[in-house]
């Protein structure tokens, strides 16, 4: 009865009607939503996060993210009725990624060279941050989230494909192992990146799949991890065994076997996947003092140090936002002996967390730390206040109810493999705020419905004072302040 009384009042998805936006059957199975604005979004993220057009250069010739970025923009102004209603700048993750924007304009104006940072900014990192952006304003309801993250899932399975069948793996100097090698995507530690944050998304899927959709993400997931054990790459290892330790600690709503189950899995895969000498490379992790990252004046441990310095000298702006390796060849302590010694080499910081320090300073590493932090701690603190009930509910609750963990596991996966690369002004992480602020608002939207399924189902029996109790409950449960204030 009370998910008649929700048909009846809010079932309808007519974009005519502001007031049945989000507005949907509560107990209606999940599906991907197919209006023109999220089609292209969708399209949108499978490109973004696969590459896939880079492997066919004439569809890479039209700039087909281009294109759709600005299709969808366009449609968004002509159709504002597809956009959420809430103001999503109230919401902690996309106020965050609105600081750093703002803090990488301030570097570029206060760094070492303005003219490299604006160039950045222009051809990258806007478009990054309009991306996202367009990503959270589009995500209206729960169907809309999982819409989004099925688009993540997909695009990982299509760089695990490629990963396995196309690209071709070589040993490189100093490796014990053959990896993937000369990709035209992402470079073999890249991958783990991705891949790491993909892994939990498509767990969360496998949790409220049935069928032939559960058989399809059981292949990605095997895909994941055999490329994992391809790509070579220590950091992804790492990420591999903490996405793995999150998923048993952070996961309720799954039963402890079917978590073991499915991550051993996972395990065998990338065993069957390890190329020759792969355990021998992964071996390495455990003596890093012998490794030329601790001793070559390039490797992360001297880089770090130079980077930290950076930040020290530079502290209210950084360098400049991608100025890394240009610090590198122009004020870099190290170029005193490499003048006499050796050639010079423009350095990348090779570690997300140390680049976001070094290049915005210190306000850049409080937000950047505040944005990892409360990936990994605010869905938790929001599942302490959803109803227990929808562990076992509907589709939509469950996918609301494990998204609250999956999405801190996907968290933890980026912020250990990302401390390997230098990813801190690409896509994953601000893809991940955008979802993050989508679970605040289909959460929001989810008890909104059941609250209107019923109040319709118990009219004759309410009480004058029930719609201030509902408002304070959902004020409470989906509370909007950041969970490092709380």
């Amino acid at each position: 009865m009370k998910a008649a009384a929700a048909r009846s009042i809010g079932g309808s998805t007519d974009a005519k009607d502001p007031a049945r936006w989000t507005l949907g059957t509560t107990a209606a199975p999940l599906a991907l939503v197919r209006d023109p604005l999220r089609v292209v979004l969708f399209i949108l993220t499978v490109i973004t996060i696969s590459r896939v057009h880079q492997h066919y250069p004439v569809l890479e010739k039209l700039r087909p993210a281009l294109l759709l970025v600005i299709a969808s923009i366009g449609y968004a102004y002509l159709k504002p009725q597809y956009l959420t209603r809430t103001n999503v700048l109230r919401l902690w993750p996309m106020r965050l990624v609105a600081i750093l924007g703002v803090l990488a304009c301030c570097s570029a104006a206060f760094g070492i060279s303005l003219g490299g940072s604006a160039s950045f900014i222009l051809g990258s990192y806007g478009k990054t941050l309009a991306y996202a952006f367009l990503l959270a304003v589009s995500i209206r309801h729960v169907r809309d989230l999982f819409t989004f993250v099925w688009a993540y899932v997909i695009s990982c399975g299509i760089l695990a494909f490629f990963s396995l069948f196309v690209f071709g793996i070589a040993r490189s100097s100093g490796s014990y192992v053959a990896r993937l090698n000369n990709l035209y995507t992402y470079d073999s530690n890249d991958l783990g990146v991705v891949m790491m944050v993909g892994f939990p998304l498509t767990l969360l899927l496998l949790g409220v799949s049935r069928g032939a959709k559960r058989w399809f993400l059981l292949v990605i997931l095997i895909g994941i991890s055999a490329t994992m054990a391809r790509s070579g790459s220590r950091g992804g290892f790492l990420g591999f065994v903490a996405v793995g330790a999150a998923a048993l600690v952070l996961v309720n709503g799954v039963p402890a076997s079917k978590r073991l189950l499915v991550l051993v899995a996972a395990f065998i895969a990338l065993l069957i996947g390890a190329p020759p000498g792969y355990w021998q490379q992964m071996g390495t992790i455990l003596s890093p003092k012998e490794d030329y990252n601790y001793t070559d004046v390039d490797g992360r441990k001297a880089v770090m140090e130079r980077g930290i310095g950076y930040m020290k000298q530079y502290p209210a702006f950084g360098l400049g936002i991608d100025n890394f390796d240009r610090a590198e060849c122009t004020i870099s302590p190290k170029l005193s002996g490499l003048r006499l010694n050796g050639p010079m080499r423009c350095t990348p910081p090779h570690n997300s967390h140390l680049q976001a320090a070094a290049e915005l300073g210190v306000p850049g590493l409080v937000i950047w730390v505040a944005l990892l932090a409360g990936g990994i701690f605010g869905p938790l603190r929001l599942r302490r206040r959803l109803p227990k009930s929808w562990r076992r509910g509907t589709e939509s609750e469950r996918f609301i109810y494990g998204a609250t963990a999956f999405f801190p596991v996907a968290m933890i996966g980026f912020v250990v493999t990302s401390f390997f690369v230098s990813f801190a002004w690409m896509d994953p992480v601000y893809v991940l705020a955008a979802f993050l602020t989508g679970l605040y608002v289909s959460a929001r939207v989810q008890m909104q419905e059941e609250a209107l399924g019923y109040a319709a189902a118990s009219a004759p029996s309410r009480a004058p004072g029930w719609r201030v109790r509902q408002s304070a409950w959902r004020s409470y449960v989906l509370g909007q302040s950041h969970p490092a204030a709380e």
